[in-house]
């Protein structure tokens, strides 16, 4: 059986991930690809618990290590249960973050060594990587500006200003050491041309477009 194809959706708070992972979701369905849909943290029964866990402004005071341990922890399920028995099975899988957010969020956003999180990518993963990562980045004020609009904010969403233009900054360097994987989508155009680009993107994961085929019509800014 051939293997499936690992997708992520990365970007930080309200870049559009909701909405656009419906939207991919369609679009490969359509093309007659099983998906499976799942998130980080989160995915099994255990790392929904660890999610809780991390999110809630309830909870003690997390310490930077333990949050990272838990991200990993969570990971380790997720894979295990969830995504290697989907890829194994000739699915697609398509999840909202994986690892790149631990390197933006844990590595950017609370400086921890980027060498601890590549230790512990390895030990977890092993040689699992995303065939494809879009990145839909924005300038933070939008995002924070349109993650208001929802109404509570989380453990992370409560965090300065200051930690999502670190997170920001530790994406754009994802998206610069892994270009060939990871695909830049600027999500603060207009919802029409953000989905053409991430169109343009998927038609080349699904051999219906080379890298040099031409856009689509007015397509979105992709890099």
């Amino acid at each position: 059986m051939i293997r499936g194809k690992f997708i992520t959706l990365e970007g930080g708070e309200g870049v559009g991930k909701t909405t656009n992972m419906a939207f991919i979701k369609d679009y490969l369905q359509q093309h007659d690809i099983s998906v499976v849909v799942t998130r980080e943290p989160g995915g099994t029964e255990l790392a929904e618990k660890i999610r809780k866990l991390l999110l809630d402004n309830d909870s003690e005071t997390i310490s930077e290590q333990a949050e990272l341990l838990l991200m990993f922890a969570a990971r380790a399920q997720h894979i295990k249960h969830v995504i290697e028995p989907a890829l194994a099975h000739g699915k697609w899988v398509l999840c909202d973050r994986f690892t790149d957010a631990t390197y933006a969020y844990q590595g950017g956003g609370r400086n921890m060594k980027i060498s601890t999180i590549q230790w512990l990518e390895n030990l977890v993963q092993g040689t699992l990587r995303p065939d494809l990562t879009l990145l839909l980045d924005a300038p933070v004020d939008i995002g924070i500006e349109r993650v208001r609009k929802r109404g509570a904010f989380d453990r992370f969403e409560s965090e300065k200003v200051s930690f999502f233009e670190n997170i920001r900054r530790a994406y754009l360097l994802q998206a610069e050491l892994y270009p060939e994987r990871i695909k830049l989508i600027k999500a603060n155009q207009p919802l029409p041309d953000v989905q053409r680009a991430i169109t343009d993107v998927i038609r080349v994961l699904l051999g219906l477009c080379s890298l040099n085929c031409p856009a689509s019509p007015r397509h979105g800014s992709v890099k």
